[in-house]
């Protein structure tokens, strides 16, 4: 080919790769919120490191991905209200303006909670259990600050957090005792009194068992019936290889959103080890001693393993996929594989592989996967 062809060549070529891309046709989507923009929200949790600066890696990723954040920690009434006379609003503040800044749905995590809550919460100045009137007055300035602190910022919020054991029965949680269920109508309510615009949500894990699945669904149906605003259920999903069985779980996304509400998948994440017994939920109190038997995977994952989890996590969202008009957001509890609680629950100091990004920032299969099924469903 002459020079002076070639010259035109080139300029036709990369007048027509132009053109293409100003179409769009050209454009390969490679991120998660590129995908999934026409079906859900797709969120993570920040942790210290990703909202003081301190991983860097890992705050690219959540700005490359994602498209909303959840507090992992900083939010919960021990760190953000230590004492009765004192709130500790920098991490929060922090945590708010990095959202914003990123153009973020920002998720509240979590109002009232039986766990990683401030011990005076429930006694008086000698140590005496309080009463319900004094807890009512300290749940409603609790909420009324913090949530009142981000109205319009923060949009969405988990009110309540785990309230019932797997078994459908309520949680004999020290809110339960002093006002009985009674508490979660009056968290919902103070909230929504605190931020009218916001989004309420009740949030859970093992929500994939019936008699759990059936007592939320009365929850739903019985705040619904006084009136309460309640906008979605979020369900927890701390997986395992086996637990819960992908039937179930869709059973019970049909069940809450049959009570007029939306459903959030929250907290994702899946272990690829064993568990020292089958169907586990995410109960932090659950602990067992270490055995090495337990952790197998130090050194790194068997392709075999590392196959097994790629396809049952894929699968996973393809049932969120399925029900995209149905699920407003789905949100993972971490970025990286060392981000991950479950490192060191319910055992301490394991190996694990729970998340879509590996030790190294690098995404994982699934990734991909998950990219090209929301691609396919489009």
């Amino acid at each position: 080919m002459r020079k002076n062809n070639l010259i035109k060549f080139i300029g036709a070529t990369f007048l027509y790769s132009l053109l293409l891309s100003c179409s769009g046709q050209s454009q390969q989507v490679t991120t998660l919120k590129e995908a999934l923009n026409e079906k859900f929200l797709i969120g993570t949790a920040l942790n210290k490191n990703h909202i003081t600066g301190g991983d860097l890696q890992g705050v690219e990723i959540i700005k490359q991905h994602f498209n909303s954040i959840v507090a992992e920690n900083c939010m919960k009434s021990a760190l953000i209200h230590p004492k009765e006379d004192q709130y500790n609003f920098s991490m929060t503040d922090s945590f708010v303006d990095f959202g914003i800044k990123n153009n973020m749905f920002i998720i509240g995590h979590t109002l009232i909670w039986h766990s990683q809550v401030s011990r005076w919460f429930f006694v008086d100045e000698n140590g005496n259990e309080v009463s319900s009137e004094v807890l009512k007055q300290r749940m409603k300035e609790h909420i009324t600050t913090v949530v009142g602190r981000y109205k319009g910022r923060i949009k969405g919020w988990d009110v309540v957090n785990e309230a019932f054991l797997d078994d459908g029965s309520f949680r004999k949680t020290k809110f339960y005792k002093i006002l009985g269920e009674e508490y979660i109508t009056l968290a919902f309510q103070y909230a929504h009194e605190a931020d009218p615009d916001a989004e309420l949500y009740y949030n859970d894990f093992s929500m994939a068992k019936p008699d759990k699945r059936n007592a939320v669904v009365e929850l739903v149906k019985n705040l619904k019936s006084k009136g309460v605003r309640i906008d979605a259920v979020g369900m927890q999903g701390h997986f395992t290889m086996d637990f819960p069985l992908i039937d179930e779980f869709e059973k019970s996304i049909l069940a809450f959103a049959e009570t007029g509400v939306k459903v959030m998948i929250t907290e994702l994440d899946m272990s690829a080890l064993p568990n020292p017994h089958r169907n586990m939920g995410a109960d932090i109190s659950d602990r067992f001693e270490y055995r090495s038997q337990m952790n197998p995977y130090q050194e790194g994952l068997p392709d075999s393993v590392s196959i097994q989890w790629t396809n049952r996590m894929n699968d996973f969202f393809k049932l969120f996929l399925k029900y995209h008009d149905i699920i407003e957001r789905v949100t993972l509890w971490g970025v990286n594989d060392n981000d991950s609680w479950r490192n060191n629950w319910p055992i301490f100091k394991r190996t694990d592989y729970p998340l879509l990004f590996d030790r190294k920032y690098q995404p994982k299969a699934v990734v991909d996967s998950i990219i090209k099924e929301a691609q396919i469903n489009n």
